[in-house]
């Protein structure tokens, strides 16, 4: 990034007219070259992603959806036939870039292997042609979150400064500023494509006047401006969110928010239960102490049931180590569930309705846990329901102080995970249904 914001005046942008059609293996520097002969140092082009694709010969013969397939990185969320996907390059788009217009039917067309590389590639070829020192930006159609319309950014970029960091300088009235990055590159691309546009047809344009934005060698290029995953609070889409929960059993020491916590608690009592009932308590352990005190007495309590079931003591030692993934854990949560507003039935001997209205609410109670580990990985924590305390629950009750009817269900390791999750095995959903 950039220190400091160049100021620049008189800025002016045009449109390459007269470009041929391009076909694969086109020199689109060339082109550019004999279209525009009078391009000067410190010019910027703005280059439709489309015709650098054409020039690479990314086509895929197939179906939109078989390409959409084979550039996605993960779905973030889907809506009928559209869909909002990461690349391989980070890029979230629609259709993953994926272009099925203007190209010969049964053909679609794909994103650059690499923008970046290719903007650089077109720079160096312009300055052996012209012996200029221009910027590069390959630009491509973004939707937004929030807004309507869409507007062309940048994907690809060479010789230009894509971030300006103000951030630690002051506005004209000496307010410091402490946020502002601005996506130089991102805003060219726009600008651009005021006289590209969509229906004209024109792929280029020539930005002047910004000279002081781009550079002597190639730069950070375009990847500068895709957000890393863990400074992205929008990192999940509608399609993943529920993917995102996943078992993590080791945490770094980083401190857990417990607003954090209980905006995941605020998630679980959303869940359904039965009669309008509100089954679910959660009991918050934020303090070393109270963890320590409970796993302590969990412990003993094990230990006696495995002596109890003949378990050797160094059996008992291996199954005590291979159980401390709660006491890695910077903080623990108790989901509880209490029975408040159930129904007692007159039994037949079998005692079948009133095990069934118990098992309604036990639902339930899973159904809220289920939101509470989903909210967690959202806010970026990860998490291991753990089933130890339905074993003691007395003693759960006890070190807690809890009411006689408040029933733990298990306990939920919460922390910042050590390392990112192993990827999962895919799972058919075919082979859990069955239709009748």
């Amino acid at each position: 990034m950039a220190s400091s914001d160049p100021t620049a005046h008189d800025v002016s942008v045009r449109a390459v007219q007269g470009l041929p059609n391009v076909r694969p293996g086109d020199d689109i520097a060339e082109m550019i070259a004999s279209a525009v002969p009078d391009l000067r140092d410190g010019d910027i082009l703005v280059i439709t992603s489309k015709i650098v694709s054409k020039s690479e010969g990314r086509l895929m013969r197939g179906t939109r959806a078989e390409a959409i397939a084979a550039e996605t990185e993960r779905v973030v969320a889907r809506r009928g036939d559209t869909v909002i996907a990461q690349t391989r390059s980070g890029l979230v788009m629609a259709a993953a870039g994926v272009d099925a217009s203007n190209v010969e039917p049964g053909t679609v067309l794909l994103l650059p292997e690499d923008s970046d590389a290719s903007a650089r590639r077109i720079r160096a070829r312009l300055r052996e042609l012209l012996g200029v020192r221009v910027g590069v930006v390959v630009s491509d159609t973004f939707g937004r979150p929030w807004r309507l319309g869409l507007t062309d950014v940048a994907i690809g970029a060479a010789g230009i400064i894509p971030l300006v960091d103000l951030r630690g300088t002051t506005d004209g009235y000496g307010n410091p500023l402490e946020a502002t990055i601005t996506a130089v590159a991102d805003e060219v691309a726009s600008a651009a494509e005021l006289v590209k546009g969509k229906i004209s047809g024109v792929p280029v344009a020539v930005v002047r006047g910004l000279a002081p934005y781009t550079t002597e060698g190639d730069g950070q290029g375009a990847a500068a401006l895709v957000r890393p995953a863990d400074e992205d609070m929008f990192r999940y889409g509608s399609a993943e969110v529920v993917f995102a929960r996943r078992t993590i059993r080791d945490f770094t020491d980083e401190p857990v928010d417990g607003a954090a916590v209980r905006r995941a608690v605020a998630a679980a009592i959303s869940a359904p239960a039965p009669h309008h009932t509100t089954p679910w308590r959660f009991v918050l352990l934020e303090s070393a102490e109270s963890r320590k005190r409970l796993l302590d007495a969990m412990l003993d309590a094990w230990i006696a049931d495995l002596r109890r079931d003949g378990f050797s003591e160094e059996s008992i030692a291996k199954r005590v180590r291979r159980g401390d993934v709660l006491r890695r854990a910077p903080y623990l949560a108790i989901p509880c569930l209490v029975m408040d507003g159930s129904h007692t039935y007159p039994e037949p001997p079998d005692g079948r309705r009133n095990r069934a209205e118990r098992e309604m609410f036990v639902v339930a109670t899973g159904a809220g846990v289920q939101n509470f580990l989903v909210s967690l990985a959202v806010e970026g924590l990860g998490s291991a329901w753990v089933s130890s305390t339905m074993f003691c629950r007395d003693v759960v009750r006890r070190e807690l102080s809890l009411p006689d009817n408040w029933d733990p269900m298990g306990a939920v390791a919460v922390g910042h995970p050590a390392a990112p999750p192993k990827d999962r095995p895919p799972r058919s959903p075919e082979d859990f249904i069955e239709v009748r």
